[in-house]
């Protein structure tokens, strides 16, 4: 039977990265868990390959991040996270209360989907708009707290 090659691999490949067992482990766990962060996508790594230390796992995260295979959120307050949806100028929703992201499509348009009134010279690529609220849970919870105050 021949050996049939991974998205993945052929992602690694077409950017010139090295096809290794930690960055195939990272990329395919991170399309399966979007908006997570170094310690959440280390911890479902060594789930998979049994050992890999956390410095390789921020290693992988900046290689693929600077071929733009992952792409990183980083939301003012809480850590960074990393989602292998990259190139169409989505957005994100995040809670105040637990820091979930959940991904938003374009406001309006191509990119970008957004346009500032003054440029001020900037050729400008793309917009990143960050949505933030509270969560469904953590609504309930915030409603409960007030009630019961």
């Amino acid at each position: 039977m021949p050996h049939q090659t991974s998205p993945v691999r052929n992602q690694l490949k077409a950017v010139g990265l090295r096809i290794t067992a930690p960055r195939v482990a990272v990329l395919e766990w991170l399309a399966g868990h979007p908006h997570s962060t170094a310690d959440q996508v280390a911890a479902g790594v060594r789930n998979v390959l049994g050992s890999v230390s956390t410095q390789t796992v921020y290693d992988v995260l900046g290689a693929c991040a600077n071929a733009d295979l992952v792409r990183r959120v980083e939301p003012a307050g809480h850590p960074a996270r990393f989602e292998t949806r990259t190139g169409d100028n989505h957005h994100h929703l995040v809670c105040r209360g637990c820091g979930r992201a959940e991904d938003v499509d374009c406001v309006h348009g191509a990119a970008p989907c957004l346009e500032p009134s003054n440029t001020a010279g900037f050729v400008v690529e793309e917009a990143e708009v960050v949505f933030w609220g509270l969560c469904p849970a953590c609504s309930t919870t915030h409603h409960e707290k007030e009630g019961s105050a």
